[in-house]
């Protein structure tokens, strides 16, 4: 099946702010759009608004006068669902309940034809499960939009057990045309965003628990070195935390009590308190005008050391530890290559070396483990960052062994090339490194089990969530060896299911170690 063709009737059940944008979009793209709503006078009320933004759009330029005309003439309120009998595809927006969308679907079957699309806009409810008791499940697919609707452009096309290849494949067309991203997956719990993205939240509610550093420290790293547009406690007191810890516990009973998912007990006490976030005035921020953000931690100036130097194992090839170097290098730094470590442990180079201090790129074992296995004490660890040459901030860990004129030296360092240095307490992984590699490896495993293709997940996670780069696309830029050692190293440190490593990665690392893998 291709597209929808422009005329063609889009009807849509549910006029809050999803139905209200996906109106709106679907008005934009020449559909005439019927509107429908329980309550009293909704519908009218929200095409009202959606004509109220077309007339903004015509201020600033971005719609003609013809065209916002046009658009706010093909909206209209269907009074009944019986208006909706010539509908080419009807979207439910309604509310997140699988018995309400089950009956809304088995009004439809009875008005509707036969050929008709029908597509839920669910966040988290089993397509399949929908469709289940329908007489024509094989036109039910999901089409999983994202708030605000206008602005975002990812839309998930769920195909449950029973949709039709070819109806999956009209709606991801049709979205296309709508100026979206569409991408197919599989109906499982939490399709691709709210699957991949839980380690985005749940590694973030686990350092603060572990006292690496606090939200705000830990925000301004993912924000400055990782360039995430929003930090993870920013970000979870935007969405509201009893949502966000609705959907954790969602997924994670979805999937029969996979640790990977596991809740966290720090948000279950923040919702236990009401501290919602934004929207009762309280979450890991406070907010109003007598609350300003906190500063997030960041070492004092130091002096800039004399000398640097690398050790360089000519069988190991580090793409961040090069790009670290070039950074240095453009500091200023005459960096002198040396053979490693004497009794380094296997694969310890490459490092660097100031003043005694070897600093290494985070592999997933604490810089005080990794001391103890070098018998190195002054040995500092940094953490992964989006793009060496432009990061405003790095963090760095110090194992317990340092001496405190090796860690200002190494301090020194970094910001003599320029970035903001903070200081993290010595846990496993650290920040970014952390939960890119468990972004990465749930990514994997969506793509391993038939979720959804590399490229999907991928154009997922930065048009569904604003992501800087995909978690595959990631991971071919660090390294499938990096990302597996990092896993690896955390499943050691901490003993439990939760850090196993995908077997795709481990497919990945073992039939082609170097090269993009993912994306080649």
């Amino acid at each position: 099946m291709t597209a929808l063709e422009k005329g063609s009737v889009v009807a849509v059940v549910g006029s809050g702010a999803m139905g209200s944008g996906i109106a709106q979009v679907a008005a934009s793209a020449g559909h005439r759009v019927l509107l429908f709503d329980t309550r009293i006078d909704a519908a009218a009320k929200a095409i009202d608004a959606i004509g109220k933004v077309y007339d903004r759009l015509l201020e600033k330029g971005r719609m003609t006068a013809a065209d916002a005309a046009a658009a706010k003439g093909r909206l209209h309120v269907a009074a009944s669902l019986a208006d909706m009998r010539d509908a080419a595809i009807v979207v439910e927006a309604i509310v997140e309940n699988l018995q309400a969308k089950r009956t809304l679907f088995a009004d439809l079957e009875t008005i509707v034809a036969d050929d008709c699309i029908l597509a839920t806009n669910t966040s988290s409810i089993s397509v399949t499960a929908i469709a289940a008791e329908l007489r024509r499940p094989q036109q039910v697919v999901g089409m999983h939009f994202f708030n605000p609707v206008p602005l975002m452009a990812l839309v998930e096309v769920i195909s449950g057990l029973a949709t039709d290849p070819a109806v999956a494949d009209a709606v991801y067309a049709t979205a296309a045309t709508w100026g979206k991203n569409p991408v197919h997956a599989k109906s499982t719990p939490g399709f691709i965003v709210n699957r991949v993205a839980r380690p985005f939240y749940g590694e973030a509610l686990r350092l603060l628990s572990e006292q690496a550093a606090d939200a705000a420290t830990l925000d301004a790293v993912m924000r400055e070195a990782g360039a995430f547009r929003m930090g993870p406690f920013e970000l979870m007191d935007l969405i509201g935390y009893d949502v966000n810890f609705s959907v954790t516990q969602s997924v994670h009973q979805a999937y029969f009590g996979d640790p990977r998912f596991a809740p966290s007990v720090l948000q279950q006490e923040m919702v236990n308190a009401g501290f919602f976030g934004r929207k009762s005035g309280r979450g890991f921020y406070q907010y109003g005008d007598d609350h300003a953000k906190p500063a997030p931690q960041t070492e004092t100036p130091q002096p800039r050391p004399e000398t640097l130097s690398v050790s360089i194992d000519p069988g190991t090839v580090n793409v961040v530890t090069n790009q670290m170097e070039q950074r240095f290098a453009d500091a200023g730094f005459t960096v002198a290559h040396r053979k490693p470590l004497p009794g380094a442990a296997e694969h310890e180079a490459p490092a660097f070396h100031c003043n005694g201090a070897a600093v290494f790129l985070t592999d997933g074992r604490s810089a005080t483990e990794r001391a103890a296995a070098n018998k190195h004490p002054d040995t500092v660890l940094f953490d992964l960052a989006f793009d060496y040459a432009g990061a405003g901030r790095i963090a760095l860990a110090r194992a317990d062994q340092c001496g405190e004129a090796a860690w200002l030296s190494v301090v020194g360092l970094f910001q003599a090339a320029g970035f903001a240095v903070t200081r993290i307490d010595d846990v496993p992984g650290m920040v970014v490194m952390r939960t890119v590699a468990m972004l990465a490896n749930e990514a994997a495993d969506a793509v391993n089990q038939g979720v959804c293709s590399a490229a999907a997940v991928d154009i997922a996670m930065q048009k569904g969530v604003n992501y800087p780069r995909g978690p595959l696309a990631w991971t071919d830029a660090i390294g499938v060896a990096q990302v597996v050692t990092v896993l690896t190293n955390l499943a050691a440190s901490y003993g439990e299911d939760r850090y196993r490593v995908s077997p795709l990665l481990r497919r990945k690392l073992a039939g082609a170690p170097a090269g993009a893998l993912f994306h080649a």
